[in-house]
């Protein structure tokens, strides 16, 4: 565990797409922050309002999703471009969007994070904060069959693992994936793996006006037979994106993070929580030493 600086961009940049829930026409941009700053998303669609930071306080327990509010002002869908700042170590940066959502792109980070290297990376003089996980930590789903494990690692990175089991009768097949989090490999790691939703969730979803601009082609969708009009990058995609998820959330927590965390079947409410607990449990070192147990 060594001692880093904190990370903003160089200049300005964007991109445009269209939002997975709301299906509107959006353009998201990036801008420099200052050192501290943290990452934080601003609604330019709601006029004078302020920024709303991406933190564990900030979240609201919602199904399928991440969703950030500070006084009555919600962004939803925020953990693809949580995990691309978090893959690329960033770590102050405002976050600008005329809708209440990101481009859903291909439903992976990747475009965010590439449109976050190509604005160049700035090394800032203050030190990144950071937790170890020294203590072990699980946090349980109502359903009985989720959870996600929190212990130490060694390597002392980021470590985590996925394990994927929808049962014998889905279309899904089960699959794991481990992956030790390095920038410099986030990309070939973790970026490109897409969401997915089984053939049988979408009618209901557009049923609450989800997706109604999404197509087969824009994320995995699974039918009886697998993949429609689409081809996973790799067997383990699905998994890969549940990390990626994983590293999104955990980014809530506002510094670096090092342990090995081990998820089965869960999702973003139980990532948040194993978050909370992770906070609860262990001091913030500005990295200048390793942290003792409590």
């Amino acid at each position: 565990m060594r001692e880093r600086s904190q990370r903003t961009i160089k200049r300005p940049v964007e991109l445009q797409g269209i939002g997975f829930l709301t299906g509107a026409d959006i353009t998201l941009r990036f801008l420099p922050a200052d050192e501290h700053s943290g990452i934080a998303f601003q609604r330019l669609d709601c006029p004078g309002t302020e920024p709303v930071p991406a933190l564990l306080d900030f979240a609201r327990p919602t199904n399928r999703r991440t969703v950030i509010e500070n006084r009555g002002v919600r962004v939803e869908l925020i953990e693809h471009v949580m995990a691309a700042l978090t893959g690329l170590q960033i770590d102050n940066c405002l976050v600008q969007l005329n809708a209440a959502e990101p481009p859903g792109c291909d439903g992976s980070s990747l475009a965010f994070a590439e449109t976050l290297l190509d604005a160049g990376i700035d090394e800032q003089s203050a030190v990144r904060k950071m937790i170890t996980v020294q203590k072990e930590l699980t946090a349980c789903g109502e359903d009985g069959q989720s959870e996600i494990h929190a212990t130490k690692n060694s390597s002392q990175t980021l470590k985590i693992t996925y394990h994927l089991d929808y049962g014998e009768n889905s279309p899904i097949p089960a699959q794991e994936c481990t992956v030790e989090f390095r920038p410099e490999s986030f990309l070939e790691d973790l970026a490109f793996a897409r969401t997915f939703v089984l053939e049988t969730e979408v009618a209901a979803l557009k049923a609450q006006g989800f997706g109604k601009r999404t197509t087969t082609s824009d994320l995995l969708v699974f039918g009886e037979q697998g993949v429609i009009e689409n081809k996973m990058h790799t067997n383990d995609e699905c998994a890969r994106h549940k990390a990626l998820d994983c590293l999104g959330d955990f980014a809530l927590l506002g510094c670096d993070l090092f342990g090995h965390f081990i998820a089965k079947k869960s999702g973003h409410k139980l990532n948040q929580e194993i978050m909370r607990r992770v906070r609860l449990a262990h001091p913030i070192s500005d990295g200048l030493a390793e942290i003792k147990a409590a």
